[in-house]
């Protein structure tokens, strides 16, 4: 496993060295999301390298990693023996390309491997797409994509659209699916944001769970909406902190077979976050 694993980790960094030539950034978060009967806690960081190879193209690469414990009351549940730490190491690699004034395209490529304990091949997933934004005036564009992803708990292809506006010199504005945002920023040193974001991923189980004698599951799946009010603080040079907190909705916490087919719900409730994070950004 731990060959695997690292093989897999020299692998991404390589990339990342091919795009560090013009900057990075580093950034660490903690996230503690407790409900009535689940609290799951998330610690990750990442790395992003990227570099503008000329006026019209640019590319970007990170990696990142992060693990997630659930606590619960095992006795409500189908199983004494289920394990409950997860481990997600994703590498994304995107291109922007401006055609001209008014129209750019995007280009994304991810790689994700999603385990429960041991890493083997079979965990790793590919996913990515495609997008365009159109400009059309000073202000304000239009993005439209299409791209493979985790975002509901399971693979599948989905459409994504942004309308982005620049509402003053102080507020900007992006509505869409599956990011929206407004953001303020009376100072160079603060930024105030409020987001809506849906995110989900699974996690491939070292082990198939028999729930009866004819249902088994194969994978882990999250997925929730998470309206969140941020508060970002220029610290110190190119020191950042992040402040998060806001509630989740829709949370979905399952184990499924291969397809994303529910074999068991946890019936997680709604409930709320908090997150802090660390980013250094030279």
């Amino acid at each position: 496993m731990k060959l695997k694993f690292f093989t897999t980790l020299v692998y991404m960094i390589s990339i990342l060295k091919i795009t560090a030539q013009s900057g990075y950034s580093l950034e660490l978060n903690v996230n503690t999301i407790p409900t009535e009967e689940i609290t799951k806690n998330e610690t990750g960081i990442g790395i992003s390298f990227y570099s503008n190879l000329d006026s019209k193209n640019k590319i970007t690469n990170s990696i990142n990693y992060k693990n997630s414990g659930l606590k619960f009351n095992l006795d409500n549940y189908y199983s004494a023996d289920n394990k409950n730490n997860y481990n997600r190491i994703e590498n994304n690699l995107e291109f922007k390309h401006q055609l001209n004034e008014k129209v750019g395209l995007d280009f994304e490529f991810k790689t994700i491997a999603a385990f429960e304990n041991s890493l083997d091949f079979s965990d790793v997933g590919f996913f990515g797409g495609a997008g365009i934004q159109y400009s059309y005036s000073e202000k304000s564009s239009i993005y439209l994509g299409i791209k493979r992803n985790t975002l509901l708990g399971k693979a599948e292809v989905l459409p994504a659209i942004a309308f982005n506006s620049k509402l003053n010199a102080k507020t900007d504005l992006t509505v869409g699916f599956p990011y929206s945002k407004i953001q303020y920023s009376n100072n160079e040193r603060n930024v105030f944001s409020l987001k809506n974001t849906f995110n989900g991923e699974y996690y491939q189980l070292d082990q198939t769970k028999t729930i009866s004698s004819n249902l088994s599951a194969s994978r882990m799946s999250f997925s929730q909406m998470t309206t969140a009010l941020e508060y970002e603080r220029n610290v110190d040079g190119n020191w950042f902190m992040s402040f998060q907190g806001g509630y989740q909705f829709n949370k979905k916490y399952r184990l499924t077979d291969n397809r994303g087919t529910t074999k068991f719900n946890f019936d997680a409730n709604d409930g709320y976050l908090l997150n802090i994070g660390i980013k250094y950004k030279p």
